[in-house]
């Protein structure tokens, strides 16, 4: 198909040999030829679509593989598909109805087609993806840059388009692709360098510029902010992600909006929501230090299926189908829900206390339901040369030991790191939902970072990382309008730590580590209050950050807590 401004996009159809059909898209920069799903994948088969009676049309995105043009990323999706939908109406094989599926980017892009101009759009099932680029992706919720993806991506995305240029004649230098692909053979290697912006592999003049020069959420960021408009989406949504998916923040918070704030009463009334134990590579439910059993895999095409036939074909399901399903980790058990939040969600505080040594599992650190009246605090030390290494948590690339759950005994002796532990547990405590910090901290600098980590210990003393967040403190108050700290005073500040389903069991433990890094995760803070991207490792300070609690300066762990 040619589009508005005379590019050329080619895809892949599949459809019935006979008669018209309601058609499902799949837009992407991952190669149309290479990506057609499985029963094991993120996505279902394309296959399973056609036999149940649907087209499927899956186009390279402009500028990717076999279509022309030149790839940015985000930038033309809206216009391109609002182009195809209209290339749809042109086949005698369409019966005027469309809805949209995929993964990660190729979730993005079907909310591009939710805010074009598309009548025929019927339903969208986005999986592992969200509306905002921002803070759903390459930056975090508390602003810092989100490095170990941003690094890996634009590798393989730059690595991409210099195959794609020699293939294409455009090029004869076969040298930057060499770099890249080689690069790709130790990605925690590219996180390294320093400044940041002078990177020796990505290099300058391409779109990893433009993220670097935006570390606030400004208009930059704000102009690719889907998620303020979903009150334009006027279709259901079937949301589908994982506990240790980077992504599964926002995703959760779009379909929150998508219910209190989408465009029609069926886009609120009609979207659904799925989660399981899942980051965004492994869909198994099996980690080398946490297996989730049987029942955490499973074919995603039934559920497709069923939403689609219900929206594009008019066919209802026989059994009404759940708003909400969860998988629970601790009792390792799906479960249906009426909503999100949970409708008896009982947000509780567990306090931070300590007798000033919370340094260390081994620490004096605790959690505890009753709020102290003894004043104390701990310290730590965060030095940018040796920052706490990253272990586990949702994030890419997907490598054992880096993402999903991991035993944090392989970081937690470290003195950086702050453990308050709650007692051992007598009956079981539920938290399904979003989790928060909300800290009382001080800083020798002008700035510097505070991460939060909530940890399941069993009783054989694995630490298990259920869900965690960071804080750059400059972005305290805002993520557009950066405020540097006075070194020494003292702040409340709140840590978003993203969001998660799990049963502590009898005999398990709660516990909280707090630290000032995680390590390629997100970006090293260079403390300085400078340009952290623009810093080399030489520039940066070291941070001594002290954790306030109890009395006047309650600082709490907040917990969606679920009692039934």
């Amino acid at each position: 198909m040619t589009t508005r401004d005379g590019v050329t996009l080619r895809a892949n159809v599949w459809r019935p040999a006979e008669g018209k059909a309601p058609t499902l898209l799949v837009r992407h920069p991952y190669d149309k030829d290479g990506t057609n799903g499985s029963a094991t994948d993120a996505v279902p088969s394309v296959l399973s679509f056609v036999n149940a009676g649907y087209a499927v049309v899956m186009q390279d995105a402009r500028g990717a593989f076999e279509s022309d043009g030149d790839f940015t990323p985000k930038i033309n999706e809206i216009t391109d598909g609002e182009d195809l939908m209209v290339w749809l109406t042109e086949q005698d094989w369409y019966d005027g109805t469309v809805g949209a599926y995929g993964a990660s980017y190729l979730g993005m892009t079907q909310w591009g087609l939710t805010l074009g101009d598309g009548p025929g759009l019927k339903a969208i099932a986005p999986t592992i993806a969200s509306a905002n680029w921002y803070s759903g992706l390459w930056y975090s919720q508390g602003g810092a840059l989100s490095l170990s993806v941003v690094t890996w991506w634009n590798a393989m995305m730059y690595g991409n388009e210099e195959q794609r240029a020699l293939e294409h004649g455009i090029s004869t230098d076969d040298s930057a692709l060499l770099q890249l692909r080689g690069a790709m053979l130790d990605p925690l290697a590219l996180n390294e360098p320093t400044p940041v912006a002078s990177h020796p592999v990505l290099g300058t003049g391409r779109w990893f510029d433009d993220w670097l020069t935006h570390p606030d959420f400004d208009e930059y960021w704000k102009t690719q902010d889907w998620s303020a408009r979903i009150g334009e989406v006027t279709v259901p949504v079937l949301a589908t992600g994982g506990w240790y998916d980077l992504k599964v923040h926002e995703q959760v918070a779009d379909f929150v909006r998508i219910r209190t704030h989408g465009g029609t009463e069926e886009a609120r009334e009609k979207s659904r929501l799925v989660i399981g134990p899942w980051d965004h590579i492994n869909w198994s439910g099996s980690f080398p230090d946490r297996h989730f059993g049987i029942l955490a895999a499973g074919d995603r095409a039934p559920s497709h299926i069923e939403f689609f036939d219900e929206h594009l074909k008019g066919t209802s399901p026989e059994t009404p189908t759940p708003r909400v399903r969860i998988f629970v980790m601790g009792i390792d058990q799906w479960r249906e829900e009426t909503d999100w939040p949970l409708p008896d969600t009982a947000y509780t505080d567990y306090h931070l206390t300590s007798g000033g040594s919370a340094n260390t599992r081994d620490g004096d650190g605790t959690l505890q339901l009753e709020a102290p009246t003894a004043e104390a605090s701990d310290e730590f030390r965060y030095d940018p040369r040796d920052p706490l290494p990253t272990a586990g948590g949702a994030l890419l690339p997907n490598l054992p030991g880096l993402v999903g759950p991991v035993d944090q005994r392989v970081v937690d002796s470290r003195p950086d790191v702050l453990c308050y532990t709650g007692p051992v547990l007598t009956e079981s405590v539920e938290v399904t939902g979003f989790v928060e910090l909300k800290v009382f901290v001080s800083a020798s600098t002008v700035d510097t970072d505070i991460t939060a980590k909530l940890v399941d210990v069993f009783p054989d003393g694995r630490a298990i990382n259920l869900c965690d967040g960071i804080l750059r403190l400059r972005y305290r108050n805002s993520l557009s309008e950066p405020e540097l700290m006075t070194p020494g005073q003292v702040y409340e500040v709140t840590v978003p730590m993203s969001v998660t389903s799990n049963v502590f069991l009898p005999g398990h433990r709660i516990r909280l580590d707090v630290s000032g890094s995680n390590f390629p995760h997100y970006d090293r803070n260079s403390n300085t209050g400078g340009i952290i991207s623009s810093e080399a490792l030489e520039d940066m300070v070291v941070a001594d950050t002290t954790v306030h609690h109890g009395g006047v300066r309650p600082s709490r762990l907040v917990l969606p807590v679920i009692d039934r």
